[in-house]
């Protein structure tokens, strides 16, 4: 188990950003069919709702995870926080099962899924991103606040978010997401917000004082209209003579 928790532990990038795994997802064949009413039933900490999925939801505290049992024997582990937990988690519900009068065998256990997150510290220009990148991103702000970037090898889809965070998703080992975290961050080092230095604010005018405040309220109406301009000389209104 100690070697178990080892592998969740966060990796460094060289820049100092860490990339930290949240969820592993994995398949195994029990090979063997499962009564699903039976097992709900029989076992604590399960669902079954046959009406909305058509599956057993199991879960397990240690290590922490949620496995979907199905009646042809197939077993979805999720919620595992490293691929030797998910293997862990795996193993102990195929040992409840077991328990419940059946005999599973532990097969095909493959990593589907991991999803890790990560922050580079700055400011992402996205905009500028998409665009240079169209072929491999897609970035619809009305739909969805982030960037979607599609990278090939390995093949792993990442959520870029303005803010310098990431998802990185789409991985079935370790090193498909810390080489996707490498390949990316040179890529968003050239699309970074530059930040402008703060400026401090100018100070607001004093309130008015009571003395002011009482020499408004006694002007007249005369004291605000504009002043009447002089009058024409003499001779622009004389009749002109005979």
């Amino acid at each position: 188990m100690e070697e178990a928790l080892a592998d969740t532990e966060p990796w460094s990038h060289p820049s100092g950003a860490t990339v930290v795994v949240q969820n592993v997802v994995a398949t195994v064949n029990l090979r063997c069919p499962l009564d699903l009413k039976q097992i709900a039933c029989a076992a604590r900490n399960a669902e079954y709702n046959p009406k909305k999925f058509a599956a057993v939801i199991m879960r397990i505290r240690e290590p922490r995870c949620t496995s979907l049992l199905f009646s042809t024997g197939k077993m979805v582990v999720t919620g595992s926080k490293s691929e030797m937990l998910a293997r862990t988690g795996a193993r102990k519900l195929a040992a409840i099962v077991k328990k419940l009068g059946y005999a599973p065998k532990f097969s095909e256990f493959k990593i589907q899924n991991m999803v890790s997150t990560a922050d580079v510290g700055f400011p992402i220009r996205l905009e500028a991103l998409a665009y240079a990148h169209a072929k491999f991103s897609s970035y619809e702000p009305e739909l969805f606040p982030g960037l979607i970037y599609r990278l090939v090898n390995p093949k792993t889809v990442l959520l870029i978010f303005v803010s310098g965070r990431l998802v990185i998703t789409g991985g079935k080992a370790l090193d498909h997401l810390h080489t996707a975290f490498d390949k990316i961050y040179p890529l968003l080092c050239e699309f970074k917000k530059e930040t402008r230095p703060h400026r401090p604010e100018l100070p607001l005018p004093p309130p008015a004082t009571t003395d002011d405040a009482a020499t408004q309220q006694r002007r007249t109406p005369a004291d605000l209209v504009v002043p009447a301009l002089p009058a024409a000389p003499a001779w622009t209104s004389a009749a002109p003579s005979s």
